[in-house]
């Protein structure tokens, strides 16, 4: 009994001493509500599936991404996370704010099985944006079908 009144008072000591720690709170003042940020990228479809594909065929799949902040910004990179994803930007055009960009993902679809493949867009040298794309590359028949020889016994 009396190692149970114990640990009960060191459990007890334990949790006022936790209790009286403030949590954290992200606190905004009055002053930035209503404030534009000066340089965000809206994604319009952050993940995109293709489904069911066949192997062997590429497949590519356009992204729009808008300029909500309040300057001109460009997409300094669009890095994939492997070598099978291509992305494609225009790597010189400066996207005004409210103006739309577009970046075409390309998929090679060599192996099968299902994928998920992350794509990071990289703007104003240190702001990043996450987009997703993934499905699942079905095997295609290493030969074609084989000949129909009765094929011939129906034209007679």
């Amino acid at each position: 009994m009396k190692k149970f009144l114990i640990a009960f008072s060191f459990c007890l000591a334990g949790t006022n001493i936790f209790a009286q720690q403030a949590p954290a709170t992200s606190m905004i003042s009055t002053s930035e509500i209503g404030k534009a940020v000066p340089e965000a990228l809206l994604v319009k479809q952050v993940e995109f599936d293709f489904g069911k594909i066949p192997q062997g065929k590429p497949v590519t799949h356009i992204f729009e991404v808008t300029n909500t902040g309040t300057s001109a910004f460009k997409l300094d990179n669009v890095q994939a996370s492997c070598g099978c994803t291509t992305p494609q930007w225009d790597k010189d055009a400066t996207i005004a704010p409210g103006a739309n960009a577009n970046i075409t993902v390309g998929y090679n679809a060599a192996s099968e099985g299902t994928f998920a493949k992350s794509i990071t867009i990289t703007y104003n040298g240190h702001q990043t944006r996450q987009i997703i794309i993934k499905g699942e590359v079905w095997k295609t028949p290493a030969t074609s079908a084989p000949i129909n020889e009765s094929l011939n016994d129906l034209k007679n």
